[in-house]
């Protein structure tokens, strides 16, 4: 019988170039370690050249439970955006800090498979599959910088709290399983036809428990008590990629079962979801506030993004899903770009994270100023940038779909974060002091992918018509 693996070609090149990158690191001198950087850039833009041709695809692998489609190509092509550019501001980051860069580049390449497998999945055995291979890298790129003892010790909450997360997820899945008797969401949909009182009382424990288990990935209120230290303490090139991508895997999970799958279910689920989002953004938001440190709050500013995106989930239908999927679109360069800036004033071992570090910022590297103003703006929600023109179809959709209350709420929040996002700029423009911030010779590539973001942050808000409109596509592909 012949099989059409065409489906598994983006994640394949993404596997070998990983393994590509663990091979070479055994024969190359320290001195030539700098060119896995490149090979890793490659073979991701070989896998995403891969992605457009395979544009248009509907096909499944594996008894369907790998689905090639529009929704999963979208992802993988934000996947792997956010891989090319977490490794440009790697180069230099690796050299300052000693992290050893042939296993640092392959744990990326790792991850990013991993991610792909759960935007495909289209089987509950499959998208745990992806979600641990996914997760192990994270977990040992957040302690790779071992002189840092912080380093190791986010390593180990990680960890933990994503073993206890994994057992949620699990005992949801045998739950699920024991059922309606399939792993596959295709089966299991079909299952939910027959009528609300032959449902098993464990299917809905099941559901519940799944929903935990994402919860944690993204960092919903209150399973996001692991973000703060573990941001912190991870190297900051990881925590960016985390930051996005960990993210976006999670709610393409969520997208996939909750808004289609499991969505003959969705009278039981959208209420907690629509407290979880509540709680998410306001948390967050109220906490971030009162950081000291750029870099934690924008661990605390993540968590508020996790309440907006939920939005999109709780409105569903076509409207909720081309905004959470525009939404994502959106957050990635931002929150890139903002960590990368981080990134720029750190100095050989020492990170400055401190408001005051970014006193007269905007004067002494207006580039970086700019930047960081395009990056803070945007994730404010001021137009016409990316956040803006994201977050306004993330309430649209709430309003459409008759949750007005938290279209209201989510735009209350959105004015809170002003607050610290503003302070950021005031520091850069009407301050003295702080540090001078690494000069474009010293770092190109972090400087190239600072501008590839802000360059992506504005563009998406000013002409956002092709993005919306492959949101709408991938998002419909699903059905």
């Amino acid at each position: 019988m012949e099989v059409n693996l065409t489906p598994l070609l983006p994640a394949a090149e993404v596997i070998l170039t990983a393994l590509t990158v663990l091979l070479l690191d055994l024969f190359l001198q320290e001195r030539e370690k700098g060119l896995l950087a490149w090979i890793s850039v490659l073979g991701l833009i070989l896998a995403a050249g891969m992605t457009f041709l395979l544009w248009g695809s509907h096909e499944g692998v594996f008894k369907d439970s790998f689905l090639l489609d529009d929704f999963s190509l979208f992802f993988t092509q934000l996947f792997i955006g956010a891989a090319v550019i977490t490794i440009l501001f790697s180069i230099h980051y690796l050299k300052e800090t000693k992290i050893r860069e042939g296993e640092y580049y392959a744990l990326i390449l790792f991850s990013a498979f991993g991610m792909i497998f759960m935007a495909a999945a289209n089987d509950l055995i499959l998208l745990f599959l992806g979600l641990e291979t996914m997760s192990i890298a994270v977990y040992i790129l957040t302690g790779m910088w071992r002189e840092r003892s912080q380093a190791s010790e986010a390593a180990m909450k990680y960890f933990v709290i994503g073993a206890f997360a994994t057992g949620f997820l699990l005992y949801g899945i045998a739950l699920i399983f024991g059922a309606t008797g399939s792993t596959n969401l295709g089966r299991i949909s079909t299952a939910l036809t027959q009528p609300a009182d032959q449902w098993p009382l464990f299917l809905l424990a099941g559901v519940f428990l799944l929903l935990i288990g994402l919860a944690f990935k993204v960092a919903a209120v209150p399973f996001h008590f692991w973000v703060p230290d573990v941001y912190d303490g991870a190297p900051t090139p990881v925590t960016a990629f985390m930051a996005v991508s960990v993210k976006a895997a999670a709610f393409a999970a969520w997208a996939r079962i909750f808004l289609v799958q499991l969505a003959p279910l969705e009278g039981e689920w959208k209420f907690p979801l629509w407290i979880l989002a509540i709680l998410t953004m306001t948390v967050g938001n109220l906490l971030a506030i009162a950081q000291s440190s750029v870099k934690r709050m924008l661990a605390y500013s993540s968590i508020a993004h996790a309440g907006y995106l939920l939005i999109g989930v709780v409105a569903g239908d076509e409207a909720g899903g081309q905004a959470l999927l525009f939404y994502l679109l959106t957050y990635a360069p931002m929150t890139l770009g903002a960590f990368g800036v981080v990134m720029a004033l750190k100095d050989g071992q020492r990170d400055h994270e401190a408001y005051s570090d970014y006193a007269g910022l905007g004067l002494k590297r207006p580039f970086l100023g700019m930047a960081m103003s395009i990056f803070m703006l945007s994730l404010a929600g001021f137009p016409p940038l990316g956040g803006f023109t994201g977050k306004f179809y993330l309430f649209h959709s709430a309003v459409v779909a008759g949750y007005t209350d938290l279209a209201i709420i989510g735009a209350l929040n959105s004015l809170l974060s002003v607050i610290y996002y503003l302070r950021v700029i005031v520091m850069m423009y009407m301050e003295e002091g702080g540090v001078e911030g690494k000069s474009f010779a010293r770092a190109p590539y972090l400087y190239l992918g600072i501008a590839i973001a802000a360059l992506g942050t504005v563009y998406l808000g000013l002409l956002p018509a092709i993005a919306l409109d492959l949101s709408r596509l991938s998002f419909l592909s699903l059905r």
